[in-house]
């Protein structure tokens, strides 16, 4: 490497995203690492991370179906509220349709755990399930998106303003990640092309 001049990306310094000191009730860990589910719109994982512009702070908030890894939702903002992941699952609702009984699984951060959040669940009954305290292995599929992200995408960008960024995340979830990026999990196809197959499988 050093012959040729190339160099490893390294990660940069980490941001915490999780405010856990609240006084709202925290749900039980449902999902227990099990993260082999069989049919799409059962399980869905969320978090937030962060991005930074010459403007401050940009806040992305996404839902992943846990069953073929596809960004289903996603949300961004200047700033790290509730509203974030009420509405990136507001999209994920808007474009799945999922059945009752869905299990939605996060951390235990203040956003996830506001009443206004948990009411949009019960609302669309679906049952909410949390990591346990500062185990990011508990979810660590929405981890390795955002590594992804950040690895493929963002990091050594140098975004000026936050719609640049904006725009160059959502170019990587919807025309890079969900539709063209290989992932080894579904043996080296795509989200969207791993549900396509599934999906003819399941119809002959």
């Amino acid at each position: 490497m050093k012959l040729a001049g190339v160099t490893a990306k390294q990660k940069k310094k980490f941001k915490a995203t999780t405010g856990s000191k609240h006084d709202f009730p925290v749900s039980p860990n449902l999902l227990k690492r099990q993260f082999e589910v069989q049919e799409s719109d059962t399980v869905y994982v969320s978090d937030i991370t962060y991005i930074w512009t010459h403007e401050g702070w940009l806040y992305l908030a996404v839902v992943l179906d846990l069953f073929s890894r596809q960004v289903v939702g996603w949300s961004l903002s200047n700033r790290m509220t509730k509203k974030l992941i009420m509405s990136a699952l507001r999209m994920a609702i808007w474009r799945r349709r999922p059945a009752l009984g869905l299990l939605f699984h996060s951390d235990r951060g203040s956003q996830y755990c506001s009443n206004d959040f948990k009411k949009m669940l019960n609302t669309h009954g679906m049952i909410s399930s949390m990591s346990r305290k500062g185990d990011c292995w508990d979810n660590v599929v929405a981890e390795s998106f955002f590594d992804s992200l950040k690895t493929e995408r963002v990091f050594f960008s140098n975004y000026v303003t936050r719609e640049e960024a904006r725009r160059d995340v959502i170019d990587y979830i919807e025309m890079f990640y969900n539709s063209n990026r290989r992932h080894s999990y579904l043996g080296y196809v795509s989200p969207k092309e791993f549900e396509k197959l599934w999906l003819s499988k399941k119809a002959a």
